[in-house]
């Protein structure tokens, strides 16, 4: 048996391979009878013809089925609705009988993906290996088989196409030889079968075409990407050369462009190289000069060809103006009445189509003319509006001018200089050391030098006094907290005195006049700067407090504060701030902490 290429349902069997004896048509009737089959001859004929035409089945002709023993050609397309005609189908060792054509056909199951092995099952008891090869082999090559006990095996073709043509077998009752037992005889059930063999050779071949369309996505992707640009050499002074005569060529101006604009954004200008950079820019600017002068002569081209072309077409009216002067001519009664009246038609048509092409270019012309003498007035109402500012901003406009060209005649001038100064910096380089403008340079480097270290050493000089101011103010600060403790301490002592020697009956407005706060005035003060101070933890110099007091009023005087607050030293108390210069004297609120000691 050899397979097809395509997947229809064809098996082709040998019609010799047949070991049944027909000889007897009424045993061969009575067999088909008890298999439940219409019965049919080798070569589909009825055998009985009085058989039961309700089982479905054609009498007189022979069918045609994919399974006919001897048809070596591929049938015809079956149509979906029509029913297959299954025959008997002849083995060495066993034959095969179709189903009822009447019952449904057999279930299987869902198709895994990429299904090459296959279950059969309703086999013989007493068949064998050999007898399955031999009944779906007709289907394809048989990589392996299973067979199990239990009157069921697994069969694995070699291509998917193959487990088509055994499904095909689905329902077929199998006999071996002419025996009638039980044990020879059994209906084949054909279904899809799950393997992982399968599954993984379905997969690789689903990677494989994966791989092959992203590889075929690629290509095409690279066919249609546009090409890269040519890669932007390194910054070298042999490119740097070579790109300043691009850029004065016009032809290669735009490359020589496109590198120096990526030198530029890669970095590449230092103090070595700025000078060449320069001049690469400026051979850019001037380069604008020749665009501009480009413009002009443009312009020029196409003012001179608007000149041509109405001129051109003055002449191409005049010709027409002729042409139609000769049809009126001719349209009058001289010449009329002597043409016939097909050649008067031609010349009345002539007449209207060179009419209506000159009215065309006529209007053409007045079109151009009336463009032009807008453009005319346009630029007489500009004069006339700006008359006045031309002649008062003439002298500017010209100051202007000659600035700018002072600025690039100057900045060609720098470029220069540098130039020249790069070339004798690398000329002196390979000169010998007894040159004498090495001897300068060093008297200029040993004279630097010499400024250099006198200003270290009016900076120590500095820094040293600096330092001795630095240790003095501490001095003082430790003096001064020294003189404030002896203080607190006599205050303490004092306060102390006092509460001992008050009696207890002594007038209310003797304390009054002892109290430090005369005046509500003062204790109203007290109460401003208390809050002012509070709000203020770090402190504040009495001329801070005072400017704030005389927002409130202008009358106050710093030494009546300062005065009133010497006196209240539980309430306030003065430190000294800074370091050196920067030494200042602070006032802070101490409230909280005076009334725990009063």
């Amino acid at each position: 048996m050899c397979p097809n290429s395509d997947n229809s349902r064809t098996v082709n069997v040998d019609s010799t391979a047949m070991t049944l004896p027909v000889s007897d048509p009424t045993a061969w009737a009575t067999a088909m009878n008890n298999l439940g089959m219409a019965p049919l001859g080798i070569a589909g004929q009825p055998i009985l013809p009085d058989f039961d035409p309700a089982l479905g089945m054609m009498t007189g002709i022979p069918p045609i089925t994919p399974m006919m023993p001897g048809l070596g050609i591929v049938p015809p397309p079956i149509p979906p609705d029509m029913p297959v005609v299954k025959e008997i189908i002849h083995c060495k060792s066993c034959t095969l009988f179709p189903p009822n054509p009447n019952l449904p056909p057999p279930a299987t199951r869902e198709r895994p993906p990429g299904c090459k092995t296959v279950f059969v099952g309703g086999l013989p008891e007493n068949g064998t290996e050999q007898i399955i090869v031999e009944v779906f082999e007709q289907c394809g090559e048989i990589i392996a088989i299973r067979k199990s006990k239990k009157n069921f095996c697994h069969i694995r073709f070699a291509e998917e196409f193959m487990v088509d043509k055994a499904l095909y077998l689905s329902g077929y009752r199998i006999r071996l030889g002419s025996s009638t037992d039980k044990k020879d005889t059994g209906r084949i059930h054909v279904d899809f079968a799950q393997a992982r063999d399968d599954l993984y050779e379905w997969e690789c071949k689903q990677r494989m075409l994966a791989r092959e369309e992203r590889h075929r996505r690629r290509m095409e992707e690279e066919r249609l990407r546009p090409p890269s640009p040519p890669p932007v050499v390194h910054y070298s002074d042999h490119e740097c050369s070579i790109v300043a005569e691009k850029l004065k060529d016009d032809s290669k101006f735009s490359e020589a462009v496109q590198t120096l604009l990526t030198w530029i954004e890669r970095g590449e200008v230092n103090r070595r190289s700025a000078n060449n950079f320069y001049s690469m820019i400026q051979s850019a600017n001037s380069h604008i000069r020749r665009l501009v002068n480009e413009k002009v002569a443009h312009e020029k081209d196409m003012e001179e060809a608007k000149e041509k072309f109405k001129q051109a077409l003055s002449g191409i009216l005049i010709q027409f103006e002729q042409i139609v002067a000769v049809y009126h001519s001719a349209s009058k009664q001289k010449a009329w009445d002597h043409f016939t009246k097909a050649q008067r038609k031609n010349i009345s048509v002539w007449c209207k189509q060179a009419e209506e092409i000159r009215n065309i270019h006529n209007d053409e012309l007045m079109g151009i003319r009336r463009e032009e003498e807008m453009e005319m007035s346009d630029d007489e109402i500009e004069e006339k509006s700006e008359t006045k500012e031309t002649e008062e901003s003439a002298l500017v406009s010209q100051a202007e001018a000659l600035k700018e060209e002072n600025d690039s005649l100057r900045w060609q001038l720098d470029a220069y200089r540098n130039e020249v100064e790069l070339l004798k910096q690398e000329q002196g380089k390979a000169q010998k050391e007894d040159d004498p403008n090495k001897e300068q340079q060093l008297k200029l480097l040993q004279q630097a030098l010499q400024g250099m270290q006198q200003h270290l050493l009016k900076v120590q000089e500095e820094y040293k006094r600096k330092d001795a101011e630095l240790e003095k103010a501490k001095d003082e600060k430790l003096q001064v907290e020294k003189m404030l403790e002896n203080l607190k301490e006599q205050e303490n002592c004092a306060s102390r005195l006092c509460a001992s020697s008050q009696d207890s009956d002594y007038p209310i407005e003797k304390t009054l006049n002892s109290s430090p706060i005369k005046s509500e005035r003062e204790a109203l003060l007290v109460g401003i700067i208390s809050t002012f101070l509070h709000v203020h933890p770090f402190g504040a110099s009495i001329e801070y407090i005072c400017s704030y007091l005389h927002r409130l009023d202008n009358k106050i005087c710093t030494s009546d504060v300062e005065c009133l607050m010497g006196r209240l030293q539980h309430t306030f108390k003065q430190e000294l701030t800074g370091v050196g210069a920067s030494l200042e004297k602070r006032w802070k609120f101490c409230g909280f902490e005076g009334l725990k000691l009063t």
